[in-house]
């Protein structure tokens, strides 16, 4: 009841004229800016944080918010007309939205991805309300070997339902983890695949390798197959929802925040991990399995409520612990600190008028989120009627901008061209993009959690294991991997019942 009445308070807060007008700014910021390859949220809540030093600080956070769901929002949106995710949460979306642009039904993904956005927002922002200090708690108690669990089940998940095969899905997580060990050791200072070059000490951005996988690659694919095609435009289709879609997408969409919320807000989570775990969902309860990979509209809806409620989970964290789980919610720590707040426990106490505030400002953003988004869906899906040589000029310039704004070094645009043509030989020999791009991300902090759970046990590899939340996954991992096996087995044995039965029914006959 205290929540309730602080959230009311938060809303007297949220819904003044000046604080609407900031919220309103930040999504259409947001929005605008994340449709820009490699320019993701926290890079516009950082570019943006100059600008807010002349705003009280509860205007200033319900603009931040704004930038963030818009942003997350705008990557969605090349991500699925483009094939080119603005950050690494709007990834998941190209696999299955893309397929659906080019099958002319670019308005009806961005349309699903635009509500999947406003269900995970409000069913986040509504957990955060409630669950808060339980979560906080929970959180507290997950150690470096439970992380490292998690991510063996993300990788085994992506490697297991991606691509014809998983050889090939395990050889593309192997080329992702490779270009995720670039850089210093994180706890030796050693350098690994650095070549003697200082600009690759700090590794390759997750940015630079997910434009550079998907947009440089499928520019250079599409460039090799135009003599063979004509290269005319796709067409936009109708810009609605029709009852078969609502019928396939309202069940990914109360989904994806459950699986959502809670990666968002344990420390070191954020949106990577259950994107794609909501799409290995959808894909396992979908009666339309066959579509996926050719454009099922539930791997878009599904995956991208899900990144909206992980973007309320990490709210969490940051608000309760002081712990930021995204890049996002680190520059948003800055930005606390910037006006001499402190995140923590004693938050809610001390700030209680800026944090529900806040809070409220996100069911407003949500709102806004949907009221300037969803009718925008067709002019946004008219990109695709731009000739296909045109368009993909225009892709390629913008990632190049997109990656050169990621360090300022024209190094990068060397390493995205690189990386452009490693996705070309990806697509080329039926390689998945995505378990690589998941590699990159997750890499270097699953070796890092390996790492300290392996110091904590003194090197004993039982320490991997030492906690009911680990065994618990692993049980889960192993029957992943396991499956395929038991299937054939069933399978096998149902097909000798059945031939036994056949044989004594022709024998009776």
């Amino acid at each position: 009841m205290d929540s309730l009445n602080s959230l009311i308070d938060g809303f007297g807060t949220a819904l003044t004229p000046m604080n609407l007008l900031w919220a309103a700014i930040g999504v259409l910021l947001g929005t605008a800016i994340g449709v820009l390859p490699g320019i993701g949220p926290a890079m516009a809540v950082a570019l943006l944080l100059p600008v807010t030093y002349g705003l009280d600080p509860t205007g200033a956070f319900i603009m931040f918010a704004g930038i963030y769901y818009g942003a997350m929002f705008g990557g969605s949106t090349t991500s699925i007309l483009l094939n080119t995710p603005g950050e690494s949460a709007a990834v998941v979306a190209a696999i299955e939205g893309n397929p659906m642009a080019k099958a002319g039904r670019g308005a009806q993904a961005l349309a699903a991805a635009a509500i999947g956005h406003f269900a995970g927002g409000m069913i986040g922002t509504i957990l955060l309300v409630v669950l808060a200090p339980t979560v906080a708690s929970l959180a507290i108690g997950i150690g470096a070997p439970d992380y490292f669990a998690i991510m063996v089940l993300a990788f085994i998940a992506v490697t297991s339902v991606l691509g014809a095969s998983r050889i090939r899905g395990v050889a593309s997580l192997l080329i992702g983890l490779t270009i995720g060990l670039v850089g210093l050791d994180q706890m030796t200072g050693q350098q690994r695949l650095t070549f003697g070059s200082l600009h690759l000490a700090d590794g390759v951005d997750v940015v630079i390798v997910a434009v550079g996988l998907f947009a440089i690659g499928e520019a250079l694919w599409v460039a090799a197959h135009l003599r063979r095609s004509s290269g005319e435009p796709i067409p936009v289709g109708r810009p609605w929802l029709g009852r078969a879609d609502l019928r396939r997408t309202w069940k990914p969409w109360l989904r994806g925040p459950v699986i959502g919320f809670p990666f968002g807000a344990i420390p070191a989570g954020g949106a990577e991990i259950p994107t794609f775990l909501s799409y290995v969902a959808e894909k396992r309860l979908s009666r339309h399995r066959d579509q996926f990979g050719k454009g099922a509209i539930e791997g878009v809806a599904g995956p991208e409520a899900a990144a909206s409620a992980s973007a309320a989970g990490t709210l969490v964290s940051m608000l309760t612990l002081g712990l930021p789980t995204t890049a996002v919610a680190a520059v948003m720590l800055a930005a606390f600190q910037q006006y001499g707040i402190q995140p923590g426990p004693l938050l809610f106490e001390r700030e209680p008028e800026l944090v529900w505030g806040l809070i409220a400002s996100l069911f407003v953003g949500m709102v806004l989120l949907l009221a300037l988004n969803l009718p925008l869906a067709p002019v946004w899906a008219k990109l695709l009627r731009i000739p296909r040589p045109y368009l993909y000029a225009g892709i390629l310039f913008f990632a190049a901008v997109g990656a050169y704004a990621v360090g300022g070094e024209s190094l990068d645009l060397v390493i995205l061209l690189v990386i452009g043509l490693i996705g070309f030989g990806m697509r080329r020999y039926g390689l998945p993009v995505l378990p690589a791009v998941i590699g990159v991300i997750l890499g270097p902090a699953a070796e890092q959690q390996l790492r300290r759970a392996l110091q904590i046990s003194d090197g004993s590899v039982s320490g991997l294991v030492d906690t009911p939340f680990s065994v618990t996954v692993y049980a889960i991992v192993a029957l992943i991997v396991a499956w395929p096996l038991i299937a054939r087995l069933v399978g096998r044995r149902r097909g000798d019942r059945n031939g036994t039965e056949d044989t004594r029914t022709v024998g009776g006959g």
